[in-house]
C-alpha cells in the first residue's frame, strides 16, 4: 500500500506510537549460493542482458525479506541491496559519479565502469570500511561536482518491500558519512554538507509519500574521532533533517564503536532513534549519561553482526534490561549490518558438532533478535528454553581442550627479546644484493596468478573423491611448471608459484593450523562479486607440519631465478577470519606467528632465497579511536616480526598491504623492517609514496604500477609514467616493479598482456 501526500502527518505520530521491537541494521545481498555474483559476472560475460540480472536481483530480494518476515521482525531494513557497494550506490543517489563516466549512456554499465574501469576509463578508488574486510569505493568530490537526487532504486526496493506486506524500512548512507569518506579536491568535503541536506530533506519527503514509516540513516562515522566543529554539524545536520514536514521517523544507525561525544548532541535533535552498537565497547552506561534519550527508540545492538559466535542470551538480555531505565522504548538489533556474516549455519554439513553448538551465522542471529525481543518484552520465562540451551552451549565451550595447547602456550612464553630482531637493514641488504644479483628495478608479481577452470575442476574433484591425492599434486604441479615458464618467457626477475593450490590467502593455511575450522558455503562478500570464506579461529593455534615447502620447492626445483615463498601474515589471518572472543587478539597473533615463523625456517632450509609474508590487513584492524591504536600497532608489528625474524639475515623477507589508506600506519610499516615492502598505488596515483618518505622510509619498496581489480590491461607508457613518478620519491636501488595485488581475480590473457607491458616499461625505465 502506498501512503498519499496528504497522509505524511500522520507518518511521524504512528511510528512514534508504535515503535518497532526486533530488525537487523542490514543485510548481505550476494545469495546463499553467491547467486548474485555468478549473474553479475555472466552480465560482464555478455552472456546475460541487464534484464535478467535484475530479475535474478528481485527473486533474492523477495526471497529475503520474505525470510525475515516469517523470522517475525517487526521492521526490516530495504536498499542495503547493492549490484557492488552501498557508497557507490550513495554517489548515484547523490548525483556524484565522476565525471570519466558520464559519456556512458546505459545507467548499469555507468555503474559498473564506476566500479572497476574499463579500457578507457579509470575506475574509483577502493579502501577497507571501518576496521572491516568489507571494501569500500571511494566517491570523488571536485569543485564541479554538482550534487542532484536520483531516488529511483531505492523507491522501488521500498515498492517491492511493501506489496510484500513487509514492514520496510530504507536505510541510506548519511551525509557526515558520505563526505567524511569521500576524496576532495578544491576544499574538504564537509563544506559541502548544506548542499546535501535538502537532498536529504527531499528524499525523505519521496519516501513518506511512497509509504515508508521509518528511515534509517547510517552513521557509522560518529564512531571515530569527530573534532568538536564536526559533531556541531552532525548536530546541525539532524536537527535540520528533523524539522523536515514531510517525512518518516528518522533512525540515525552507529555501529562498529562507541559513538562517545557524538551520542548526546544527536539525541537532543527531533530524531525518532539511534542505534547503538553494545558489542564493540559501547557501555549502558553512555545512553543513561544521555538524557534526552529518555524520549527516543534506542536500537539495541546486542547481537553481534561482525561474528560468528552465539549470543550470551543472559547478558544481553541484562543489557536490555538496564536500557529500559534509560530510553523511551528499546527495540533489539544486531550491532550492524549482516553483510559482514555467512547467511547461514544450515548450509553446513562438515562442521565438527561441538563448534556448530558454538555458532550463529546471519539466519540463527535473526532467530536470536527475535528471542531476544520476547525475553525483553513477555519476561525470561517465556524463551528459558532457549536461554538454558546457549548456557549449556558456553558451558561446553570454556571447557573445550582445544582452547588451551600448553606447548604452544610454553613455547611462546620461553621467547627472548631477540625472537623479533634482525640484523640493521642496511647490514641485510648487502648480504641480499651478493646473493641474489638481481638487476636495477627488479620485476615480480605479488603472489598469485589466474585461478583457470581447470585448477577449480581439480580441486572440485579431490573434494568429490574422483581423483586422489596423488593425481591433484600431479595437476597443480603441472599448473605451477605452466606459470614458472610463462614468468620466464615474460622475463620476471622474481618469480612465484602462481599458488594453483590454494582456495584463499586465508583459508589455505587455516586448514593447516590446528585452532581452525573452515566452512563449506559460508561466503562473505569482500568487493562487488569478490566473495570469501573466512575459517573460524576456536582454538590454541599450532602448525601441524609444513604447509607451503613442497609446492614452493618445486616451483624453485624448475628454475634458476629466485622464487619467492608466498605466505599469510598474523595480523592478516586473524583480520580475515571469525576470530575468537574468549582472549585478546595479541594473543591469538602471537601463537599464530609462531606458526608462520617455523613455516619461513622450513623454507629457507629448503633454499628459498625469498619469503614474503603479506600483511594487506594491517590498517584494517587499527582500532577507530587514536587512544587506542598505539596498543594495537606494538603487537601487531612484534606479531609480524616473530612471524619473520627466524631467518638468516642474507634471506630477503618481503611483505604486500593493499587497498587501505596508509597515512595512519606509515610508522608501523617501516616498523615491521621487511627488506621490501610492495603496496597498493596505482588507483591513489603513487600518494603513499609521498607518507613513506615523510616516514623516514629507507627500505625497498614496490609501489603498484597498475590496478589488477580492474580488467584494463595497462599500456607500456602509462606503466612508464607510473615508475617515472615513482622514482622521484624512491631511489632505483630500492624500487621494485610489480602490480597493485595478486593475480587470482584476472584472466590469463589479460595478465600475460599486462605484465609484458609492465617488463617492457621497466627495461625501458632502466
Amino acid at each position: 500500500m502506498a501512503f498519499r501526500p496528504q497522509q505524511w502527518r500522520n507518518i511521524v505520530t504512528v511510528s512514534q506510537q508504535n515503535p518497532f521491537t526486533a530488525t537487523v541494521l542490514g543485510l548481505p545481498r550476494v545469495g546463499p549460493r553467491r547467486e548474485l555474483k555468478r549473474a553479475i559476472e555472466a552480465y560482464w560475460a555478455g552472456n546475460i542482458d541487464a534484464e535478467k540480472l535484475h530479475a535474478v536481483a528481485r527473486e533474492l530480494r523477495r526471497a529475503q525479506l520474505t525470510e525475515l518476515l516469517a523470522a517475525g521482525l517487526d521492521s526490516i531494513p530495504v536498499g542495503t541491496f547493492s549490484y557492488y557497494d552501498q557508497m557507490l550506490d550513495t554517489a548515484v543517489l547523490l548525483g556524484a559519479l565522476p565525471p570519466r563516466v558520464a559519456g556512458i549512456a546505459d545507467p548499469l554499465d555507468r555503474y559498473f565502469a564506476a566500479a572497476r574501469g574499463t579500457d578507457t576509463v579509470e575506475p574509483l578508488e577502493m579502501t577497507k570500511w571501518f576496521d572491516t574486510n568489507y571494501h569500500y569505493l571511494v566517491p570523488e568530490i571536485g569543485p564541479d561536482t554538482a550534487f542532484s537526487l536520483h531516488p529511483e532504486k531505492l523507491l522501488e526496493e521500498l515498492r517491492e518491500a511493501l506489496e510484500l506486506g513487509v514492514p520496510a524500512r530504507p536505510v541510506v548512507i548519511g551525509p557526515i558519512t558520505f563526505l567524511k569518506l569521500a576524496k576532495a579536491t578544491g576544499g574538504p568535503a564537509l563544506a559541502r554538507l548544506l548542499e546535501l541536506l535538502p537532498l536529504y530533506r527531499e528524499l525523505l519527503r519521496r519516501l513518506a509519500v511512497a509509504g515508508a514509516e521509518w528511515m534509517q540513516i547510517d552513521e557509522p562515522v560518529l564512531v571515530t574521532d569527530l573534532t568538536a566543529e564536526e559533531i556541531d554539524l552532525v548536530q546541525i545536520t539532524y536537527a535540520e533533517l528533523a524539522e523536515a514536514t514531510e517525512r518518516p521517523a528518522i533512525l540515525v544507525a552507529t555501529y562498529f564503536g562507541d559513538p562517545g561525544a557524538a551520542l548526546a548532541p544527536l539525541a537532543g535533535t527531533g530524531i525518532e532513534a539511534v542505534a547503538v552498537d553494545f558489542t564493540s565497547g559501547t557501555d549502558v552506561s553512555a545512553v543513561a549519561a544521555v538524557p534526552a534519550l529518555a524520549g527516543k527508540l534506542v536500537v539495541a545492538g546486542v547481537v553481534d553482526g561482525r561474528n560468528v559466535w552465539r549470543t550470551d542470551l543472559d547478558r544481553a538480555l541484562a543489557t536490555l534490561g538496564t536500557l529500559l531505565g534509560s530510553a523511551g522504548r528499546v527495540a533489539v538489533s544486531s550491532s550492524c549490518s549482516l553483510l559482514h556474516v555467512p547467511y547461514t549455519l544450515a548450509a553446513e554439513t562438515r562442521l565438527d558438532e561441538r563448534l556448530r553448538w558454538w555458532l550463529a551465522f546471519g539466519a540463527e542471529k535473526v532467530a536470536e533478535v527475535q528471542l531476544l525481543a520476547t525475553g525483553l518484552h513477555e519476561g525470561p520465562e517465556a524463551i528459558g528454553a532457549d536461554l538454558a540451551a546457549v548456557q549449556a552451549a558456553l558451558a561446553a565451550r570454556r571447557s573445550d581442550p582445544r582452547l588451551n595447547n600448553p606447548q604452544v602456550r610454553a613455547r611462546l612464553a620461553a621467547l627472548g627479546p631477540d625472537a623479533v630482531h634482525r640484523a640493521p637493514a642496511e647490514q641485510r641488504r648487502e648480504l641480499q644484493r651478493d646473493r641474489l644479483r638481481l638487476p636495477a628495478l627488479p620485476t615480480t608479481t605479488i603472489g598469485s596468478y589466474p585461478q583457470t577452470s581447470a585448477i577449480r575442476l581439480a580441486r572440485a574433484a579431490l573434494r568429490k573423491g574422483e581423483i586422489d591425492q596423488a593425481e591433484y599434486v600431479r595437476r597443480m604441479r603441472a599448473e605451477i611448471a605452466d606459470v614458472v615458464a610463462l614468468q620466464e618467457d615474460l622475463g620476471l626477475d622474481v618469480l612465484v608459484h602462481g599458488e594453483p593450490e590454494r582456495n584463499d590467502m586465508v583459508q589455505y593455511f587455516a586448514e593447516q593450523l590446528d585452532g581452525f575450522a573452515a566452512t563449506e558455503h559460508g561466503w562473505v562478500q569482500s568487493y562487488g562479486t569478490r566473495c570469501v570464506r573466512p575459517p573460524i579461529l576456536f582454538g590454541d593455534v599450532a602448525r601441524r607440519e609444513p604447509m607451503t615447502v613442497e609446492w614452493i620447492g618445486y616451483a624453485q626445483s624448475l628454475t634458476d631465478k629466485p622464487v619467492k615463498g608466498m605466505l599469510t601474515g598474523p595480523v592478516t589471518i586473524l583480520a580475515w577470519s571469525f576470530v575468537r572472543d574468549d582472549q585478546p587478539l595479541e594473543e591469538s597473533a602471537r601463537q599464530v606467528a609462531l606458526a608462520i615463523r617455523d613455516e619461513t625456517v622450513d623454507l629457507q632450509s629448503a633454499g628459498i632465497r625469498i619469503i614474503q609474508v603479506d600483511e594487506p590487513a594491517l590498517r584494517e584492524l587499527l582500532p577507530l579511536r587514536a587512544a587506542d591504536q598505539p596498543a594495537y600497532l606494538e603487537w601487531s608489528v612484534r606479531s609480524f616480526r616473530l612471524a619473520t625474524s627466524g631467518v638468516s639475515d642474507a634471506t630477503q623477507i618481503h611483505t604486500h598491504l593493499c587497498y587501505s589508506e596508509f597515512g595512519e600506519v606509515i610508522d608501523a610499516i617501516a616498523g615491521l623492517d621487511a627488506d621490501v615492502t610492495s603496496i597498493e598505488a596505482a588507483r591513489s596515483h603513487m600518494e603513499v609514496l609521498d607518507d613513506l618518505n615523510a616516514a623516514g622510509f629507507d627500505l625497498g619498496v614496490g609501489p603498484g604500477v597498475y590496478d589488477i581489480h580492474s580488467p584494463r590491461v595497462p599500456s607500456v607508457d602509462e606503466i612508464t609514467t607510473s615508475l617515472r613518478a615513482a622514482l622521484k620519491a624512491v631511489p632505483a636501488e630500492r624500487l621494485w616493479v610489480n602490480p597493485d595485488c595478486g593475480l587470482k581475480t584476472r584472466g590469463r590473457a589479460e595478465v600475460e598482456a599486462s605484465l609484458r607491458n609492465m617488463v617492457a616499461a621497466a627495461a625501458a625505465v632502466r
